[in-house]
């Protein structure tokens, strides 16, 4: 039996099913090339669903996080330590938001502006204790807690799961007089993604975040932005919103802000919105941990010095456009913004599964999402002669 066979059996064995990745195990990476148990190279298309922005073990990064783990990894936040307000510093004047809250994951990062946006509603808004509502988009993704799932559309995140956290709506995404319909004096926030990732390189109407933003405004309703994925650089601007030169109330933010070594994420906004939270109201053991705050400091310089946001928009335009000329009967429609981006296989020619499996034998590791996209998200960092040979693997499978 194979090395690979006999670790994914290994898993299988003693972990849950929660998961059916790609029959690959990987060993090793640098940059944005990866190499398995047996020895084989492939380039990675997916960058760990946007978290490695800056590339498989960036010099620059892992040097921040074993200087901090030699040095102090952990205080817990009953102390201070002397990297947190450096990283907080460092991310809100790269942003332009007046506060930040840090925690670990995306999910986390997303629960801490619900509970923002809700006790802003009740003390900042006075919506009655209790009363507050939220709207969600359909086709969403923003993790899988109990409250997140609650307003997923998605069956299989809910099936099981139930019952759910009430005050959530949800509407259709790219439509901004939906949002009109439902907005009570109750409602204190919409949270969407600015382009939805999970959901499929779902890319909504030109001025349609523009929208949004002014109905909320004109309601008094916080605007909440998931740049969890399409966050730092990944869209060809630094968040995805500034494509339609917005500014939300609440981001959340995730994965690459920290190079994809470390879980480090955060929610940011303004002082009057940050301010509703007081001393034992929310917290993490972990959030805001020295190793966490070194590595986002480093895997923020690294995104600027690099200027990865520039690159990103230049060779995601390239290969959108050459992915575009691949004639190929199975493709519906290629689509996304910077280096975010979806090719869509008609339901005719079998899902889009098989076709990634086949790119793995070609040395391209990327992963099907609904059913029918395959998503491509290589690292920031990638050459231009390195997406030219991936191009010519597309155009041979497809």
């Amino acid at each position: 039996m194979r090395k690979t066979e006999e670790l994914i059996k290994e898993s299988e064995k003693w972990g849950a099913y929660n998961y059916h990745p790609i029959p690959i195990v990987i060993e090793s990476g640098k940059g944005v090339w990866v190499e398995d148990v047996e020895g084989e190279k492939y380039m990675d298309m997916l960058s760990a669903y946007s978290a490695v922005n800056q590339g498989h073990r960036h010099p620059k990064i892992v040097d921040a996080l074993v200087e901090q783990a030699n040095k102090m990894p952990l205080t817990s936040r009953a102390f201070h330590n002397d990297m947190m307000g450096k990283f907080l510093k460092k991310l809100c004047e790269t942003t332009g938001f007046e506060k930040a809250l840090p925690m670990n994951t995306g999910a986390e990062a997303v629960e801490t502006a619900l509970k923002a946006a809700r006790k802003w509603g009740y003390e900042k808004k006075k919506v009655e204790p209790n009363k507050a509502e939220i709207v969600a988009c359909k086709n969403n993704f923003a993790g899988r807690t109990i409250s997140i799932i609650t307003f997923s559309t998605e069956e299989q995140y809910r099936d099981g799961f139930g019952p759910f956290t009430p005050g959530f709506k949800t509407i259709e995404y790219g439509n901004a007089k939906a949002l009109e319909e439902v907005v009570t004096e109750n409602t204190v926030a919409i949270i969407l993604e600015p382009i939805q990732g999970e959901g499929g390189i779902i890319v909504p109407p030109e001025g349609y975040l523009k929208e949004v933003r002014k109905i909320t405004k004109d309601n008094n309703v916080l605007m909440i932005v998931d740049e969890i994925q399409t966050g730092f650089g990944r869209t060809g601007k630094l968040f995805a919103f500034e494509h339609e030169g917005i500014k939300p109330d609440i981001v959340c933010v995730g994965k690459a802000l920290s190079g994809g070594l470390y879980p480090v994420s955060a929610m940011l906004s303004s002082k009057e919105v940050m301010n509703v939270f007081r001393p034992g109201d929310h917290g993490s053991t972990f959030g805001g941990n020295p190793i966490g705050s070194a590595v986002a400091i480093a895997a923020i310089d690294v995104l600027l010095e690099e200027k990865l946001v520039e690159r990103a928009a230049e060779l995601g335009t390239y290969l959108i456009e050459e992915l575009n000329k691949i004639d190929a009967p199975c493709i519906k429609e290629v689509r996304g913004k910077g280096l975010l981006i979806g090719v869509e296989i008609k339901k005719e020619y079998g899902g889009a599964r098989r076709y990634c499996e086949k790119l793995m034998d070609e040395g391209i590791l990327c992963k099907e999402t609904h059913q029918q996209i395959i998503r491509l998200a290589p690292p920031l960092i990638v050459l231009r002669e390195e997406l030219d040979w991936a191009i010519g693997k597309f155009r041979k499978v497809l």
